[in-house]
């Protein structure tokens, strides 16, 4: 079950960012309330394999892969559409990329991103990377940039457009630079899965 909800909130991204690219306001405002639920089953599917004892390597692989392709189908489309400057899907794709590399070195030696077998040893390392705050204020920031940035673009004439958007673009830029100072502590700690040879 937690893995369909994975896969299943994978589509269901896919189907709100080809929303966007019909410029109505019926339109808009579906893929405002389904990137809701999209952002909203990523703690779903969490919760249900810790519910019905699913929890399992695959799940934890499955579940990362779900938060790149989806917050990277939306930085992207967001790029597509004019919304976002080019560097911010760079940023964020490299980043993905790296942290997913170095992760899989880690899951060879039997270390997972999050969990009891977390690759993550030092305290300030565990905080920022797999802590329930961290995780959750990220989830947060991109959850308010998605929302806000569609909202932004609304076709129509939404009060307080001005507010929206310096919300939109301040959320934005700071999940980007949350995203990368997640990922610093990746990259240091996992030095130790590549032993220097004698």
């Amino acid at each position: 079950m937690a893995n369909f909800i994975s896969m299943f909130r994978i589509m269901l991204a896919f189907v709100v960012v080809t929303m966007l690219f019909y410029w109505t306001a019926p339109i808009y405002w579906t893929a405002f309330f389904l990137t809701i639920i999209v952002i909203w089953m990523d703690g779903l599917d969490g919760f249900v394999a810790r519910k019905f004892n699913e929890v399992s390597k695959f799940g934890a692989v499955l579940d990362i892969l779900g938060d790149r392709i989806v917050e990277n189908i939306f930085w992207i489309t967001f790029l597509a559409l004019g919304w976002l400057p080019v560097w911010v899907p760079i940023v964020v794709v490299t980043r993905g990329i790296i942290t997913d590399g170095l992760r899989s070195v880690a899951l060879e030696q039997g270390y997972t991103a999050f969990g009891s077998a977390t690759m993550m040893t030092s305290k300030i390392g565990k905080f920022i990377v797999t802590s329930n705050f961290c995780r959750f204020s990220y989830a947060v920031l991109k959850a308010i940039a998605f929302c806000f940035l569609i909202l932004a673009h609304h076709p129509s004439n939404l009060p307080n457009k001005e507010i929206i958007n310096v919300i939109a673009y301040f959320s934005a830029y700071g999940a980007v630079i949350f995203c990368v100072l997640r990922g610093i502590p990746v990259i240091i700690e996992s030095k130790r899965f590549f032993p220097k040879k004698a």
